[in-house]
């Protein structure tokens, strides 16, 4: 048997040993990572090959899954063709696909290759909750591995830029926002010396709009209320500056630590960790909830297929629970920013009209900034197309 041929009936192996956990599994990342872990011939080449065919059966399970019962040798190739062309993936897919015309772009160039139906790659509840993201260029971006997002946090954004060109890196800044930049390259980026010295992060550009949005300009007492590792709080010291405070809360140690160590790089010394539930008021709050994530399903497929109606139920219980808590500390005339991860008007829109009707010292304030996103009078959403992103939404509330 050749290279690609045990190449291809490794990828059936793995995926024969994924075959239960496919569908309902929150866990499934984790899942892939100690399956390829247990596999001790495998160097990093091999393991950034079977883990993108894995994610890309996830990405596009409803035509994959039924051929990895019927037909496997017809289930690798279809994968094969599917998936991104890598460093690690482009030997293997110009082998098994070398009859095969070149894989389209756009998902419907793809579904008419194969003859399957698009509208089958996205959870029925999708058309209820987010109608906007059955659009052609929506599906598309859902269906792209995201790419690699970086915040410059230094005035000098050339020393960046000069070491990046040592490596032979390309990358580009966004036209929405020119501190953000996308690298073109699989590299490991936190190796580097600027990353060392707090000059950059790693942080998806839509993650990033959430705050830009928001037009946040004064060194004001500030709370990241579900801070988790600290991308958007990192972000939030330093926008406000030095003079500002923020304090940063989240219910795990592990996170609030990791915080701790990307702010000491960074050099934020504005910036205090609380371990304890915190009890003050303050001129403003961010309150970045738990959701059910679906607008990182680029970079988390699996979790289409492990999503309800149930879970978004939950999830908007859980959320207007932590804003209704968080909203107390708001000072008069303080400013209160609820964002998530969702696509979803259930944990989005939803949340904030039942919150609002709950507490009429609240109003609405429109983005300072939206960036070409959908505005609906109560908050913002920001789709995966419009700037190569993941899906956020954020509302902008303000204390009477």
């Amino acid at each position: 048997m050749n290279v690609t041929g045990s190449q291809r009936q490794t990828f059936l192996r793995l995926a024969a040993a994924l075959r239960t956990r496919w569908r309902g599994n929150p866990g499934f990342p984790r899942q892939v990572q100690q399956l390829l872990a247990r596999e001790r011939s495998f160097g990093s080449r091999d393991r950034r090959l079977y883990r993108e065919l894995l994610y890309t059966v996830s990405r596009y399970l409803p035509w994959i899954e039924p051929l990895l019962q019927s037909d496997p040798e017809r289930a690798a190739d279809v994968t094969a063709w599917l998936a991104a062309e890598t460093p690690a993936t482009i030997a293997y897919r110009a082998a098994l696909n070398s009859a095969w015309p070149p894989c389209p772009d756009s998902v419907a160039g793809k579904a008419a290759h194969l003859q399957c139906s698009t509208a089958a790659l996205l959870p029925d509840w999708v058309q209820a909750e987010c109608p906007a993201v059955l659009a052609d260029d929506e599906i598309d971006a859902l269906h792209r591995r995201a790419p690699l997002w970086l915040r410059l946090q230094t005035d000098q954004p050339e020393t960046v830029a000069a070491e990046f060109a040592q490596h032979g890196w390309t990358w580009r800044a966004s036209g929405p926002l020119p501190t953000a930049w996308e690298l073109q390259t699989e590299a490991d980026v936190t190796k580097t010396t600027a990353y060392a010295e707090g000059r950059f992060e790693i942080q998806d550009l839509g993650s990033q709009l959430i705050l830009e949005s928001a037009g946040l300009s004064t060194a004001d007492h500030w709370l990241d209320a579900c801070a988790g590792a600290g991308g958007k709080t990192l972000q939030l010291a330093r926008m406000l500056g030095p003079d500002a405070r923020v304090d940063a809360h989240d219910i795990r140690p592990a996170a609030l630590a990791e915080l701790g160590r990307r702010a000491d790089r960074a050099g934020l010394g504005q910036l205090r960790i609380l371990t304890t539930q915190p009890t003050e008021s303050y001129d403003g709050v961010l309150v970045d909830a738990p959701c059910s994530g679906s607008g990182t399903w680029r970079r988390s497929p699996h979790l289409k297929w492990s999503t309800s109606p149930a879970t978004l139920a939950l999830q908007a219980s859980r959320q207007h629970a932590l804003l209704g808590q968080y909203a107390r500390l708001v000072r008069p005339g303080g400013h209160l920013i609820y964002a998530t991860c969702s696509l979803a008007h259930t944990e989005n829109t939803g949340v904030v009209e039942q919150f609002l009707a709950e507490n009429p010292d609240f109003v609405v304030q429109e983005p300072a900034a939206r960036f070409g996103c959908i505005w609906d009078g109560t908050g913002l959403l920001i789709l995966p197309a419009q700037n190569d992103t993941d899906g956020f939404y954020v509302a902008r509330l303000r204390r009477r």
